[in-house]
């Protein structure tokens, strides 16, 4: 592993113009047999305290509070950050989100931080496919899939229009 890994160097390519060659100090090579294998043992080994739902490459921390209960998910994102660096992996602040799912919370627990950053928090968040609203209504979700489902109908009404024949039209 260490020496598949080990004084790599890549380059840009931009039509007949070509980058000088840079020694790669992380990163796994991209279309390689080894990358997801990689990724999976490195992310099983996040094991914070708090309930955690892993897919791939999206973690989430869920966090149950009574009406007057106090929040600890600081403590807990400070601890898969942690566990993220003791296995030299990066959690992206600007990816990462908070959401509130209740309505009857009185007061709103402070913002979450991550390495300083301010998290931000959110109403709706798509996960896995699934836009979530804090409200666990569907109508966010409906109205994305109904702009999604708009915008491949007007793209087949435009083939037809230009002239495009059946098979290419189910092809797309």
């Amino acid at each position: 592993m260490y020496s598949f890994l080990s004084n790599r160097r890549q380059r840009v390519k931009n039509g007949d113009v070509v980058s000088e060659w840079l020694q790669m100090s992380a990163g796994m090579p991209q279309g390689s047999y080894l990358g997801p294998l990689t990724f999976v043992i490195l992310i099983d080994s996040l094991r914070p305290t708090r309930m955690t739902h892993k897919y791939v490459d999206d973690t989430t921390l869920t966090e149950f509070m009574s009406k007057s209960g106090v929040s600890c998910m600081q403590a807990h994102v400070d601890e898969l950050v942690q566990q993220s660096t003791d296995t030299v992996m990066i959690v992206n602040a600007r990816k990462t989100k908070e959401m509130l799912i209740d309505a009857t919370i009185s007061k709103d627990p402070p913002m979450v931080t991550l390495s300083g950053a301010v998290i931000d928090r959110v109403v709706t968040f798509k996960l896995l496919g699934v836009n979530v609203a804090s409200d666990l209504k569907w109508n966010t979700h409906i109205e994305a899939i109904s702009r999604k489902v708009a915008s491949r109908l007007y793209f087949l009404k435009q083939l037809k229009r230009a002239g495009a024949g059946l098979n290419d039209l189910l092809n797309f």
